[in-house]
């Protein structure tokens, strides 16, 4: 199998030499590596150049191109079927590219994973884990991120900073949507998935990245995220959930310390216990690594990550949907009723 691995980079500087290195160290080469730069205005494409040598490296530059842009930009100038995709700023495993190419080389027998027959998946999911160093990073990647033993491989709908796809997939997909400028691999997950089927499931290709390092660009960061989902539809039950939590739920507690009921410090300590237990749970294993001082202030932070990003989520999503309904005679915005591969998706 002739193999590209894909990546938009933009303003990215000393930053991609991560992601080059890494794709450097594999131990499984790969075939060709095309990056697609937004319009940098700093030294990324000629980072990049520094490794024409040792890599099958294109580097292609679309002014303007958002995420979406580039990635289809990517897959066109290919010149393979088969596309693994990552993230500039992250590093990969040695193995990433390897596990990833597992499932398409070596599918379980017996258990056709696409709807065009043959057992072999169209779309395999890698995972991702949080390179962290400072007690904010760690805070921060045990609020946000699962675990691995929280994964449904069966449900799980990847990042694109750890997903391999056929160029089959990709197009019963629509390719990605460039009509949004975040969740775009939501979308292009849930449109593979329509069309070609469960994704196969590489637990071991594994990209490391750098979670957001500061509240502010956390807060934007989910802002972003959410109204996203309220442009493409996404989560409703979600986000239905979060508003009822902090407009109903949250009131009733407070009214019920103003009357200094006994049942305020059981819903208190209930409330608190559903909201950061499963942060904590992840916390754990970091805790003995960590500073007593270091170690108290990851898990002050939890909490006010939570609140953050909450914030973000309500704060965005409203903001989406109006968006939304300006545009609603678009076509692409009722991505969900299309069918996989209509043109106007991407």
């Amino acid at each position: 199998m002739r193999v590209t691995v894909i990546s938009t980079v933009l303003n990215e500087g000393e930053s991609v030499r991560r992601l080059m290195d890494s794709l450097v160290a594999q131990t499984r080469p790969a075939d060709e590596v095309v990056i697609v730069d937004g319009g940098s205005r700093d030294n990324t494409v000629a980072v990049l150049s520094e490794y024409g040598g040792r890599l099958p490296l294109k580097v292609l530059v679309e002014p303007g191109a958002n995420i979406s842009r580039g990635r289809n930009v990517a897959v066109q100038a290919a010149g393979g079927d088969l596309f693994t995709c990552a993230d500039a700023g992250e590093w990969l495993e040695p193995g990433w590219l390897e596990c990833l190419l597992a499932p398409f080389e070596n599918p379980p027998s017996g258990e056709p994973s696409d709807r065009w027959g043959g057992g072999r998946p169209q779309a395999v999911s890698g995972f991702f884990v949080p390179d962290v160093a400072s007690p904010f990073e760690i805070a921060m990647g045990a609020t946000v991120l699962p675990v691995l033993a929280e994964v449904n491989p069966a449900t799980f709908l990847p990042s694109s900073r750890s997903v391999a796809f056929t160029r089959a997939a990709w197009q019963a997909a629509g390719g990605y949507p460039e009509w949004i400028d975040y969740c775009e691999d939501l979308i292009f997950d849930l449109r593979v998935r329509a069309a070609c089927g469960p994704f196969g499931w590489a637990p071991g290709a594994l990209a490391h990245f750098r979670p957001r390092g500061s509240l502010r660009a956390f807060f934007k960061q989910y802002y972003r995220y959410a109204r996203g989902d309220g442009k493409a539809d996404l989560w409703r039950k979600r986000h239905a959930i979060r508003y009822a939590t902090y407009l109903v739920a949250l009131p009733a507690m407070l009214a019920l310390s103003v009357s200094r009921s006994p049942l305020w410090l059981l819903a208190l300590g209930s409330g608190f216990l559903a909201y950061c237990r499963t942060p904590y749970r992840r916390l754990l294993p970091y805790l003995p690594h960590l500073a007593t001082s270091g170690r108290l202030r990851a898990i002050l932070l939890i909490p006010l990550i939570r609140v953050t990003g909450d914030v973000a989520k309500m704060l965005g999503y409203p903001a989406g949907w109006a968006w939304r309904v300006r545009n609603w005679r678009r076509a692409e915005v009722h991505w969900q009723q299309a069918e996989p591969g209509a043109p106007g998706v991407r």
